[in-house]
């Protein structure tokens, strides 16, 4: 294998989700001709990561009729080349972040940035069971999802029973915010305690519509008729082993995500769950010059509009940095 191409930009940005392209958009027009690396299978994942295979996303503003994540990210993929992105379909392995510039690895090319943008977004922790994966004998996606203010209103769901698993504040959130939509909503436990804040396990279990399956965990997933969507759970009580039928029209994982923040190697400050720390009010990390935007800082909305918003911030922030180092065309501020 021959020496690795080389090449020079004032803005790098990692990731491309809604927080990614966004980030390129803007600096696009900015004139700041950023190069941008989608990634390819980065964590199992293809190029825009879990937008590949959402659902149709029915609270995106501007589409009334919803659109699917695949063909959204498309469109701000289009809009962020249309502008002067260039983008490279690789997956960044390493960074140096100890100097300015910075560098950015993939296998094929080293990139050295005067500035750089990190939206790599979290992934999904999910379980393994039959019935749990993507293919045609699973149900993820078809009645199984990790994001309730997502997916929830789903007409599949609404006056259905359905089910929680988890047993954190996100559990509690989810289990809470489908009581909206779903007739019952079970919240399955592996434990016999709660490991949520009071706060938010008294909100949970003070709800008529909640009920907790204590010692619990899902052993399958099985369809309705030949709908082949999600129609019920076989739940295992780990303490007296009975297995027993739970029918349900929705699953949701709540068990956490994991940022995509390997990769960093430590070069950035991260919090307790590793998610990058930034600024309040901005998207400025650790380090003077590198920036973060989406879901891989931020782990309480967790949505493609905000990812989106802290995208733009995150160019705006970078374009100022840019100035303020007199690495734009022209004199700096």
């Amino acid at each position: 294998m021959g020496d690795l191409q080389t090449m020079k930009t004032r803005l790098c940005i990692i990731g491309s989700g809604p927080a990614g392209h966004t980030a390129a958009i803007y600096a696009a027009r900015a004139e700041l001709k950023p190069i941008l690396f989608e990634g390819w299978m980065a964590n199992d994942v293809g190029p825009s990561g879990q937008y590949t295979t959402a659902p149709p996303i029915e609270n995106f503003p501007g589409f009334p009729d919803g659109i699917l994540g695949r063909e959204l990210i498309d469109r701000c993929r289009n809009q962020a080349l249309r502008f002067g992105t260039q983008i490279f379909t690789e997956t960044v392995t390493k960074v140096d972040f100890s100097a300015s510039p910075f560098k950015v690895f993939t296998d094929l090319r080293t990139v050295i940035a005067d500035a750089v943008v990190v939206a790599t977004g979290a992934l999904v922790k999910r379980l393994s069971f039959p019935g749990s994966g993507d293919g045609p004998k699973g149900f993820w996606k078809r009645g199984m999802s990790a994001c309730a203010v997502c997916d929830g209103a789903a007409p599949i769901f609404r006056n259905k029973p359905l089910a929680v698993i988890g047993g954190g504040d996100s559990a509690m959130e989810e289990a809470i915010y489908l009581t909206k939509y779903g007739s019952k909503v079970y919240i399955i436990h592996r434990r016999d305690t709660f490991k949520a804040s009071k706060i938010m396990q008294n909100r949970a279990l003070s709800s008529p519509n909640i009920e907790v399956l204590w010692n619990s965990v899902v052993v399958e997933a099985y369809g309705e008729g030949e709908r082949g969507v999600l129609g019920g759970l076989k739940v295992e009580n780990v303490v007296s082993g009975e297995v027993y039928d739970l029918k349900v029209s929705g699953l949701f994982i709540a068990i956490g995500r994991e940022p995509a923040t390997k990769f960093l190697g430590g070069q950035l400050e991260l919090d307790s769950d590793g998610y990058v720390v930034t600024k309040p009010g901005s998207t400025h990390t650790s380090v003077q010059g590198v920036f973060a935007a989406g879901e891989v800082q931020d782990k309480k909305y967790r949505q493609g509009i905000t990812a989106a918003g802290t995208g733009c911030m995150a160019a705006l922030d970078a374009e100022h940095y840019l100035q303020e180092i007199g690495s734009q065309e022209g004199k700096s501020d």
